[in-house]
């Protein structure tokens, strides 16, 4: 028997060179370039921009009127969509959102939509490492605090 010889089935099998996964671990503990592919879904683009959105002072909510009825059902059995509201496009260097926020009565609109605008776009560039081509802002409605008591109200005149 040689000293050479492969002494398994498996072992006869594996190419003398370094393939794609048998490389030698000489750079262990440094960084190293590699190859291969990075694919971001665009659910992780949305949640990274939702998120980003909700930390703006004078944004109540995002999505429309039906995102946002069941988002509150969604909220209720503790499953919140962060997505909710958001819709973005990705591509394989660059990103595009569109965003639906609901403004606090009394925030500058305009002022809330540019911060919305910033925030998206430079936690989509910093987080994920995406341009951001463009980021749009749909201000859906305006919530007035006394909105949310209507239940209170019906409640106490029903005893």
């Amino acid at each position: 028997m040689a000293e050479n010889a492969p002494t398994t089935p498996a072992a006869q099998n594996v190419p003398q060179t370094a393939s794609r996964v048998n490389r030698p671990l000489a750079a262990r503990g440094q960084e190293t370039h590699t190859e291969g592919k990075t694919t971001i879904a665009e659910g992780v683009v949305a949640k990274v921009a939702g998120i980003a959105a909700r930390e703006v002072n004078g944004v109540y909510a995002l999505g429309g009127g039906g995102a946002r009825a069941l988002g509150a059902i969604r909220d209720a059995i503790n499953a919140t969509d962060l997505t909710q509201g958001v819709k973005v496009e990705v591509g394989e260097t660059q990103a595009a959102a569109d965003v639906t926020i609901v403004v606090e009565y009394g925030a500058p609109i305009q002022e809330v939509a540019d911060q919305v605008r910033g925030r998206v776009a430079g936690a989509i560039s910093r987080l994920v490492g995406l341009e951001v081509v463009e980021v749009n802002v749909d201000v859906n409605d305006v919530h007035i605090p006394g909105d949310d008591n209507n239940d209170a109200e019906s409640e106490k005149r029903v005893q």
